[in-house]
């Protein structure tokens, strides 16, 4: 049974000796982040800080921040397991006879129970505020980072709509709080959001776009808004399927879209088109601040949650953090996906040190002169994958997994001048080195093994490796010398 809601999730943590609770007073500002930024570093727990300053609401953070603690939230042992059903998917095709399609029901019922399930009620539900009645200030908000230009909102699901199709979008996107009832509301231009604001301003659809944010509800859900979907594909359907069951929504107080049910807290508002307010400074995942920028205005109308809610938050800053555990998982679900585009790719590292855009590794089956620069250009086509700074590509032998190892066989197998291939393109709108924002210059190094259709003619060495049968008999000799451990 999946977990139920974040109270669940934090139940199931402290079973495992995954969580500690901290029982006395500490500091959104600032002082929460340096727990969180220890824990991390040191493999330490997730964070329930029970008396957050200034609020009677607790505080979660660092839920996410290890693999064994994104298998407690996804309710699989080895995150592989929900790519291999992505996998089994994918694999579904038009049936020929009666048995095929036999074998396909227990698939297609799956599908058919993932489709979210609306509902009249909910715990979000449980106290209802009103304009007048609220306030951000009630909940222990962080200040995360010493330059940071206010307290942020850090892990919050916004909710919008297609303003041509009506389907519904989550993404996850920081939000710096202004007063009380107002936030910034950081859509990247490359963001889905983003998009649908654009376009319902151009269109002349009214003057405003409603918006609802969540803050909490169960781990897969809330992991749902920061995957890399593409925009056919609703978040809460995809959610659905991880679960095994549907995702309970119910419907806003003052607008049309519908929230998770189980969620602790619910923001209902809307964003004025042609309002801008600077946002930022923020440090943020690259490890640096990203620079204040004009971004919309989120205006908040009410708020519901339940009557005793947990706050869900989480900081980035220098790797790694939480961000890189919930990222290698999205890592792990989704090279399925790709394969279905590449299928000559083995396997994708992206290292805590290359914070997702800066860095991919990638191994592959090379088959003919220039296939690894094909796969190169074919990643920089492929959704967020666009923002990818660097990719190295190695033969399929190489253990991606291992850094050191592609360092080792990368360095040892290129010829500069020959192998780096620098091209333009869209990069990612926290790249601060980029000669322009959102737009800058990639590197794709092929650091294959060289054909003679690619002009190699010299011979290509063997990597150094000691026979099997000599290992197996020192294996032998090295316990009677009393060497082993």
């Amino acid at each position: 049974m999946p977990l139920e809601d974040l109270l669940d999730f934090i139940r199931a943590l402290e079973k495992q000796g995954e969580l500690k609770r901290v029982p006395f007073e500490v500091d959104p500002y600032l002082e929460i982040t340096e727990f969180a930024d220890r824990s991390v570093k040191n493999n330490g727990p997730a964070l329930l800080f029970e008396k957050p300053k200034g609020s009677r609401v607790p505080l979660l953070i660092n839920a996410f921040a290890s693999m064994r603690r994104m298998e407690i939230a996804l309710g699989v042992k080895d995150v592989d397991e929900i790519a291999q059903r992505i996998a089994g998917f994918l694999e579904l095709q038009k049936p020929e006879g009666l048995l095929d399609k036999l074998k396909m029901i227990p698939k297609l019922s799956e599908i058919s129970a993932s489709f979210p399930k609306i509902v009249n009620k909910g715990p979000c539900k449980e106290v209802i505020k009103k304009s007048g009645q609220f306030s951000l200030d009630d909940y222990p908000i962080l200040h995360c980072w010493p330059q940071d230009g206010g307290r942020f909102i850090t892990l919050p699901m916004v909710f919008s709509k297609d303003p041509t199709t009506g389907k519904r979008n989550c993404g996850m996107y920081r939000m710096q709080v202004y007063d009380g009832q107002t936030t910034g509301m950081h859509w990247q231009k490359h963001k889905q959001g983003a998009d649908h604001f654009r376009r319902m301003e151009a269109e002349g659809k009214g003057t405003r776009m409603p918006i609802a944010v969540t803050l909490g509800c169960d781990p897969v859900t809330l992991y749902s808004s920061i995957l890399p979907l593409p925009p056919s594909i609703d978040e809460m359907l995809f959610a659905g399927f991880m679960r095994g069951e549907p995702v309970e929504m119910v419907k806003c107080e003052t607008n049309d879209i519908e929230v998770p049910a189980n969620a602790e807290i619910v923001l209902e508002g809307f964003v004025n088109f042609g309002e801008l307010r600077r946002e930022g400074p923020f440090g943020d995942h690259t490890g640096f601040y990203s620079l204040d920028d004009d971004y919309p205005v989120f205006h908040i109308e009410c708020i519901t949650q339940r009557k005793n809610p947990v706050y869900p938050a989480t900081i980035v800053g220098p790797p790694p953090m939480e961000d890189f555990y919930m990222g290698k998982a999205i890592e792990r679900i989704f090279l399925p996906l790709m394969r279905t585009q590449l299928p000559e790719v083995r396997d994708i590292c992206m290292p805590a040190e290359g914070v997702f855009h800066n860095l991919i590794l990638v191994s592959m089956r090379k088959v003919y002169p220039g296939h690894a620069r094909k796969v190169m250009h074919a990643i920089w086509g492929l959704g967020q994958a666009m923002f990818s700074k660097c990719i190295i590509v190695v033969d399929e032998d190489v253990d991606v997994q291992n850094v050191s190892e592609v360092a080792w066989k990368a360095l040892n197998n290129i010829d500069p001048q020959r192998d780096i291939e620098f091209c333009m393109g869209p990069v990612d709108s926290l790249d601060h080195a980029s000669r322009l924002p959102d737009y800058g210059s990639k590197m794709g190094v092929d650091a294959t093994r060289k054909l003679a259709g690619e002009g190699f003619v010299r011979r290509w060495p063997d990597v150094i490796k000691m026979s099997p049968e000599v290992v197996r008999r020192v294996d032998e000799m090295w316990k009677r010398a009393g060497l082993s451990k």
